[in-house]
């Protein structure tokens, strides 16, 4: 197939699967994302749990990733990463990010915007011993964002520190932990047919949710 411009604007889908009222939704967000989430776990989704994590620098540089969902409740959503890596600078310096849930089967989308926390200790340290024992090891081995000069230094330092730790527990490093997203926005997509969606939108206000829909 050739590429060309024409391919790309070409390129559509009609979204007919469902809809979205704000008459029937949960009046809390979270509760919402619950229900959504659990529907993406019973269509058998692969990791339904991967979202694009965004950030920003203090210069308001951004960066996106995808990372993955380990944990949700009122408080917010929980990931863990490196504290060195690119995404924890940006953290350190402007703790405000996005997330995005695209559930492509589903026909669905969730976004997420708020402020960033870390996990108390006791939380990072029961979900890194909770990994299994590579991730472990990796999670010390690798300087996550630097540069390698190639990827034999990360292997051996990988075979080093599991011959260190044999018959071992395994040490969280400091530098490796977790990360809640406090909402301040939560929005539900559903595509439509047309491209005449359904956003429904949650606004936290003085600490309470108003809920709102958005035109597609």
């Amino acid at each position: 197939m050739d590429l060309t411009i024409e391919t790309l604007q070409n390129l559509r889908q009609e979204y007919r699967s469902a809809a979205l009222s704000e008459d029937e939704v949960e009046k809390d967000p979270i509760a919402q994302f619950a229900k959504w989430f659990t529907d993406a776990m019973t269509a058998q989704l692969f990791e339904p749990n991967v979202m694009t994590l965004a950030t920003a620098d203090k210069t308001g540089k951004p960066a996106a990733r995808m990372v993955l969902l380990k944990g949700f409740d009122e408080h917010g959503f929980t990931f863990y990463s490196n504290y060195n890596s690119h995404k924890g600078h940006d953290l350190e310096e402007n703790p405000r990010a996005a997330l995005v849930f695209f559930w492509p089967d589903l026909e669905r989308q969730v976004r997420i915007e708020g402020t960033v926390s870390k996990t108390n200790t006791e939380v990072a340290d029961r979900y890194f011993h909770s990994r299994p024992i590579g991730s472990q090891i990796g999670a010390l081995a690798s300087p996550q964002s630097s540069v390698l000069p190639n990827r034999h230094i990360l292997e051996n330092k990988v075979l080093e520190l599991t011959k260190e730790f044999e018959n071992k527990d395994i040490p969280r490093p400091l530098h490796w932990g977790g990360y809640v997203v406090n909402p301040t926005n939560i929005e539900f997509w559903q595509g439509r047919p047309s491209r005449l969606h359904d956003r429904i939108n949650y606004q936290l206000t003085d600490g309470q949710w108003t809920i709102s829909r958005l035109a597609p």
